[in-house]
């Protein structure tokens, strides 16, 4: 409690005395035991003889463990020398002991939130328990705590609308008590982001005056938080910089890493800066015996401006490959990739051992993968696994692998298995297939807020399972009995979903739109970040419209006109050559461009890339005849009510064509290239408007069998015209 260093005789003498008492089984009091593990652990003794000595004891008396606060203190101070099986006992003890009403448990939440974090685990049922501990002791909360669990939620990947407003709040009335570099920067970091315009200047304002007085650590936190909320304060960029420079000696390897992420994603002008960094990261390069860290490091030397690669980090790249993981494998190979894209290679034979790196880049991505015996293991490397490299070299090596170890798929890993397969954008029968039923054996052991990612893997591939009624009726009841402990957006992400897929449950969707959750909603959308928000935002549209297109019989008013009008005004798409060239053809074949439309909006803002009219002989209609006016470029707005009466009814017999190219990203990736979930809706409700749709996908447009300009032609007439 006097904060002695480890190193002074005194603190030896104390903690070998104690661990000799622990070992005549005399120190076996549980509050005693208890306190002396957090001595140690604050000693970051975490690997020592003694930890390992009390993890066995915890793990004999366990089950007569009845205090959650003496559990929370002893799961922190063991969580380095725990196996899977006994975490996993720790949790399901906590979860117990936290069920108790009796008195409130706030800094034991914290605490295990602290263990979660300690063993690198996203544990839901647990994260939800301590946020709904957070949530009823408001009076608890002060600036230090908020941004300790800020930063923990940050880490574990978890959030909390409601959390996030109470926390806004706060911070709101007492936002004038911060005047210290501390707190402010703790300030900065838990409000900024959520802020609102004149909160939000009055924060940046305040970041300048107090600058030269941060630490290092609060440089990073503020450079960290100017990121998410994409500040382009650049009076603020350079006051950071310019403090910088006084500091960046004292930042290990992975804080240099994080430091020169945020200044390039803030578009620092600071060359000297970078020059810098340029000198300590290669450095540390040298140094460093980590693949983890050379990794990291290389990955960020390949975002610096006009950097040019020296041979060493080629060798020293060559020499860490055997010993990295997927994740450290892709940075080194996105670095390479950049380079010689850019240039960046000057030195004798530079392409010829950057060509040679990047085999044995593959080769060891090849070994590791065939080595795998382990899912959960795999499955830990692969949320960080992305881009080019990875997705043309590994990706089907990688699902092959995930294929053979089949029968470790579990209820506790559907979700990582889920989040995989939506970023491979792959349809796997076997594997989905396996998901599914292994979701409907364990339906009751997965938390509900995770079935969403799995229902949004089988929606947006477009993939019905063997037993597709029971899969979707199953994880229908199990979240909608537990309505109440989902996030308001949550329910709206749950139910576009399910819509895509063709299900409406009567529960959800009169509680999604009933005026009370709207509201709701409406509040917490102000405090989430930008991304998520706009996500609701189009998931909350894509419902209304489906709801209103497919279940009149809830009486369900269409009220996102203007949301809709006020994205399509901001839409910057542009006619590309392409269209114009399938428009100038449709003219042809139709016989004049008066005949048909380029990119037009339907009701309910739909917008189809070509329309036309045939009437009951398959003649085309002209659109001069009916009175509606083409612009320059053929783009007419409709208005986008169903009951729209300026929308000419057709003669009788007529019909509308919808004419949708569909490039790669209406398709799944695989071999079979299927129609994904948002196409698969839009042709059902274009059908439900009135349309024949017609889609064209871009593998037969592009194809050899439609090389020549007739071919073409006759492609699109057949489809036009329905000629088999």
């Amino acid at each position: 409690r006097l904060n002695v260093e480890n190193h002074i005789s005194l603190a030896k003498v104390l903690v070998t005395e104690a661990w000799k008492r622990l070992e005549r089984q005399v120190l076996l009091s549980l509050p005693a035991l208890s306190k002396f593990a957090l001595c140690l652990y604050k000693q970051h003794r975490h690997f020592s003889l003694v930890t390992g000595q009390i993890a066995h004891v915890v793990d004999m008396k366990l089950d007569s463990i009845q205090d959650i606060r003496i559990l929370s203190v002893l799961m922190i101070s063991i969580s380095e020398v725990i196996t899977e099986s006994f975490r996993d006992r720790l949790l399901h003890k906590a979860e117990q002991l936290l069920e108790e009403k009796d008195e409130v448990h706030f800094n034991s939440a914290k605490r295990i939130l602290q263990f979660l974090q300690n063993v690198k685990l996203r544990y839901h049922p647990l994260l939800e328990k301590c946020n709904r501990i957070f949530l009823e002791s408001a009076s608890h909360l002060d600036i230090h705590t908020i941004s300790h669990i800020f930063g923990l939620y940050e880490q574990l990947g978890f959030d909390s609308a409601e959390f996030r407003l109470i926390a806004k709040q706060l911070l709101s009335e007492t936002i004038d008590d911060y005047h210290d570099p501390e707190t402010f920067a703790k300030l900065f970091f838990s409000l900024g982001p959520m802020a609102e315009s004149k909160v939000r200047e009055r924060l940046l304002v305040t970041a300048v005056h107090m600058a030269e007085e941060f630490s290092s650590h609060q440089v990073l936190m503020i450079l960290k938080t100017m990121q998410k909320m994409k500040c382009r304060n650049s009076h603020l960029l350079k006051k950071m910089a310019s403090v910088l420079h006084k500091h960046l000696e004292s930042y290990h390897v992975l804080s240099l890493v994080k430091l020169t992420q945020y200044l390039v994603a803030l578009h620092c002008q600071d060359l000297e800066l970078f020059a810098k960094l340029k000198i300590l990261l290669l450095g540390c390069l040298k140094s460093s015996v980590i693949p983890a860290e050379t990794a990291a490091v290389i990955r960020v030397l390949a975002m610096l401006p006009s950097f040019q690669v020296e041979e060493i980090i080629i060798d020293k790249a060559a020499a860490v490959l055997p010993q990295c993981r997927l994740h450290h494998l892709n940075c080194i190979a996105t670095a390479l990739v950049r380079w010689n894209h850019h240039g960046h290679l000057h030195w004798q034979n530079s392409s010829e051992l950057c060509a040679k790196l990047l085999q044995k880049l593959n080769d060891c991505g090849f070994q590791r993968l065939q080595k795998a015996n382990n899912l959960n293991l795999l499955l830990e490397e692969l949320p960080y696994v992305n881009g080019e490299w990875f997705e043309e070299v590994l990706n089907e090596e990688t699902l092959a692998m995930c294929q053979c170890l089949i029968d470790q798929i579990t209820w506790a890993n559907v979700l990582p298995l889920s989040f995989f397969l939506i970023k491979s954008d792959h349809r796997c029968p076997a594997l989905f297939d396996r998901i599914a039923s292994v979701t409907v054996e364990n339906i009751d052991k997965i938390p509900p807020s995770e079935i969403y990612f799995i229902l949004f893997l089988f929606s947006a591939l477009n993939y019905d399972p063997p037993d597709n009624e029971e899969f979707f009726k199953s994880c229908i009841q199990h979240f909608t009995s537990n309505l109440s402990h989902l996030e308001t957006y949550h329910l709206v992400l749950l139910g576009h979903v399910l819509a895509m897929a063709g299900y409406f449950p009567p529960d959800l969707i009169t509680t999604i739109f009933s005026v009370s959750f709207l509201s709701k909603l409406d509040a917490q959308l102000k405090v989430l970040p930008d991304t998520v928000k706009q996500r609701v935002h189009s998931s909350l549209m894509k419902l209304n419209r489906a709801v209103c297109l497919e279940c009149p019989e809830f009486h369900i008013p269409w009220f996102h006109e203007p949301y809709c009008q006020r994205v399509s005004h901001n839409s910057t798409s542009r006619i590309n050559s392409q269209r114009q060239h399938i428009h100038r053809m449709l003219a042809e074949i139709l016989g004049g461009s008066h005949y048909s439309r380029i990119s037009v909006l339907t009701p309910y803002y739909y917008e189809i890339d070509f329309e036309c009219v045939l009437d009951v002989n398959k003649k085309p209609l002209s659109y001069m005849s009916q009175n509606i006016p083409l612009d320059g470029v053929g783009r007419i707005h409709l208005r986008h009510d169903i009951k729209d009466k300026e929308r000419k009814a057709l003669p009788p017999g007529a019909q509308r064509i919808a004419l949708e190219f569909l490039d790669s990203k209406a398709f799944s990736k695989d071999y079979s290239r299927h129609l994904k979930g948002e196409p698969a809706v839009k042709k059902r409700h274009l059908e439900m408007l009135g349309y024949r749709v017609v889609q064209i996908p871009h593998f037969e447009w592009n194809s050899m069998v439609l090389s020549t300009k007739s071919e073409q032609l006759e492609y699109l007439r057949q489809q036009l015209y329905g000629i088999q």
